[in-house]
């Protein structure tokens, strides 16, 4: 058992830009780069291992081979979240996403609740989360017919260092001049509301799923999702930070310049994101095996119950688990 170095799969939507090559490392030939699929073993973008005994194979077979590595809390063999960085250089669709229950119904996959952690921020950025007042399935047709959606939309101002969990079922969109780290599901089931008149490299416009969408939204008015406080442990050299528990995933923000240790047990899989910095891991219960180095943009997949492991750096590190 060993620590697996992962390279991404890129995506090249029309909203996109140039940061996750500019400041993150990334070797894709795409431009745009509008999304890198960092942890993935969804068949629309597949990530492979970078290292070791697994090189070249994709995550998703090595798995199939080791099921055991998700953790005994995954009970379906397949994993269960993805993990992707987010480069918006002009604003995402006004969008949304099913519940499970919908989207095994209806598109023979997972529903897509997701948290975001933003990365950074233009001055003056800001978000779609849900809507400022209830609305109904009338209201939304007339609102998107004649352009005036954006009445409706709750709008949110964003700032280095965010946190939103957005569940299924609320209407969300990411505005232009921001990057951030995306948790979430694996799916990539996506309803768009609307998509501001938008053609894509071929001209066209690109589809919108009205009549689902109305389906699964929640039209009800969202909740005020300005920042709150939120609890830091401190340790000598490093800090962790609980960005976000749900039924899905947990995802912290581990902030260290000396070292960190934690335990990987055999209950679920963990993947550590390096958002800045450099570092290395070790799997303390596995003497022969080497460190493994990472830099900013890395992600790295921590099999279940590889046991006591150690970071030694001067990193900023995202770690999710099951």
């Amino acid at each position: 058992m060993e620590i697996i170095k992962l390279s991404p799969a890129g995506k090249d939507y029309l909203w996109g830009g140039t940061r996750l090559k500019d400041e993150y490392g990334k070797r894709i030939d795409m431009t745009p780069l509008a999304e890198t699929w960092e942890c993935s073993v969804h068949p629309d973008g597949l990530c492979t291992v970078a290292n070791g005994m697994f090189k070249d194979m994709t995550l998703a077979d090595v798995l199939r081979e080791h099921p055991e590595y998700l953790g005994t809390k995954v009970n379906n063999g397949k994993l269960p979240v993805m993990v992707k960085l987010i480069d918006a250089k002009s604003d995402l669709s006004v969008q949304v996403h099913p519940d499970d229950g919908y989207a095994r119904e209806h598109e023979h996959e997972n529903g897509k609740t997701e948290m975001w952690y933003v990365l950074d921020a233009d001055e003056g950025a800001s978000l779609i989360y849900g809507f400022r007042h209830k609305v109904t399935e009338r209201i939304l047709r007339n609102a998107v017919r004649t352009k005036t959606l954006d009445k409706h939309l709750q709008k949110v101002k964003v700032h280095k260092g965010d946190v939103y969990f957005v569940p299924a079922g609320t209407v969300h969109g990411v505005g232009k001049g921001i990057l951030l780290a995306e948790v979430q599901e694996s799916s990539n089931v996506t309803y768009r509301v609307y998509d501001y008149d938008r053609v894509d490299k071929d001209g066209k416009k690109r589809e919108l799923h009205f009549d689902k969408a109305v389906e699964v939204m929640n039209m009800a008015p969202s909740p005020d999702v300005k920042q709150i406080p939120r609890m830091v442990r401190y340790y000598p050299g490093a800090s962790r930070e609980l960005l976000c528990r749900c039924r899905y995933f947990e995802v912290e923000r581990i902030q260290m310049t000396k070292c960190f240790y934690f335990p990987v047990r055999s209950e679920s899989f963990q993947i550590l994101m390096c958002l800045d910095g450099f570092g290395q891991v070790k799997a303390i219960d596995y003497a022969e095996k080497k460190p493994v180095r990472f830099v900013k943009g890395e992600t790295l997949f921590l099999p279940a119950g590889i046991g006591r492991c150690l970071v030694i750096g001067d990193t900023e590190l995202l770690k999710v688990r099951c």
